[in-house]
């Protein structure tokens, strides 16, 4: 039996226009320099980011942290909404200095390196999204953004979806990599997927709208 599945998502924040220069030179995709097997991969949007951290060789998903970000001067400042190493820490502040310069970017206390992978192009669904209804079989059901959330974070070429609760510290999945729009179709390239490594390497295509 073939099952209709539709997905409603609401975009998360303001308009990229209205935020600081400084701020826009960080939307993208940036990848940690220094990683021989493993990658990680940090997707920034206006106002969410998401770090994740997998082994391509072994298709093993290791970890994700992530939540709100602000830039204040040099100081990105986060408010953790999720992470899987160390779930004392959600609901948490961070504060970090970095530098940006190009396609480099410095963050300090601790030390780290990022070269920027794609700056947010082409850029059609770039942003942070989270789910606002289903549809099955011709029924919809409506969900309000509360404390149970599933988002979808996108730069120009890469995703990530996070599924979480803010308030018990309860993370239920992730999955991300790349992917491409083309005349009313995304599709979805797995390279990590913490429920189901045998899923990396699948492309999974959809028909999308913007409304």
């Amino acid at each position: 039996m073939k099952i209709r599945l539709t997905l409603f998502f609401f975009l998360l924040g303001y308009s990229a226009t209205w935020a600081q220069p400084e701020e826009k030179l960080l939307y993208g995709a940036w990848e940690l320099v220094g990683e021989d097997e493993t990658r990680t991969v940090l997707t920034l949007s206006q106002g969410f980011f998401a770090r994740a951290t997998f082994h391509p060789g072994k298709n093993e998903f290791i970890h994700t942290v992530g939540g709100k970000w602000s830039l204040m001067g040099n100081q990105w400042k986060t408010e953790i909404e999720f992470d899987t190493r160390e779930t004392t820490k959600v609901g948490t502040s961070v504060d970090r200095e970095l530098d940006v310069s190009g396609d480099r970017l410095d963050f300090k206390n601790p030390k780290e390196t990022w070269k920027k992978i794609d700056d947010n192009s082409p850029g059609e669904l770039a942003g942070a999204w989270i789910i606002t209804g289903r549809e099955r079989n011709g029924k919809m059901n409506q969900r309000r953004p509360g404390p149970r959330k599933t988002m979808k974070i996108l730069s120009g070429t890469r995703f990530q979806w996070i599924a979480y609760h803010t308030e018990t510290s309860e993370f239920f999945g992730t999955g991300g990599g790349t992917y491409t729009t083309s005349e009313g179709t995304y599709t979805e390239n797995i390279e990590f997927f913490s429920r189901d490594g045998s899923r990396v390497g699948a492309s999974l295509s959809f028909a999308f709208s913007l409304d």
